[in-house]
């Protein structure tokens, strides 16, 4: 999605970028927490996110090369349908133990960071 992202170009893409990478702080975050709490060692944590920042950068590149000059409908299509699995991860995973963690704090969390995103947006346009 990155990659589709960029190529409006521009603060757009910028934004998307922005927006996905303060997204997955703090899922990267509770994730090498609670692969440290595991006993995983802090080299296998980094090399893991290490590989997995690797993996997205190719992907995205992919995204980019892929969709260049495809239909706007198309790539509407694959932004709607990456943005649906994001919104499905998010309430099976990261609500639940946002919920757990922080109780009546969640809520405003969450709005708080659409609240973000959607100032990031009108600073792009």
């Amino acid at each position: 999605m990155i990659g589709v992202s960029l190529l409006r170009g521009g603060a757009v893409g910028m934004v998307a970028v922005i927006a996905v990478f303060l997204s997955n702080l703090p899922e990267g975050l509770s994730s090498a927490a609670g692969m440290k709490a595991e006993g995983k060692s802090a080299s296998f944590v980094f090399l893991l996110w290490s590989a997995i920042a690797l993996s997205a950068g190719l992907a995205a590149l992919g995204g980019y090369l892929a969709f260049d000059g495809v239909a706007p409908e198309w790539v509407a299509a694959v932004q709607a349908i990456a943005a649906g699995a994001i919104l499905a991860m998010i309430v099976d995973t990261m609500v639940p133990e946002a919920f757990q963690e922080t109780h009546d704090f969640a809520g405003l969390i969450a709005v708080s960071g659409f609240l973000v995103a959607f100032a990031l947006s009108k600073l792009s346009g």
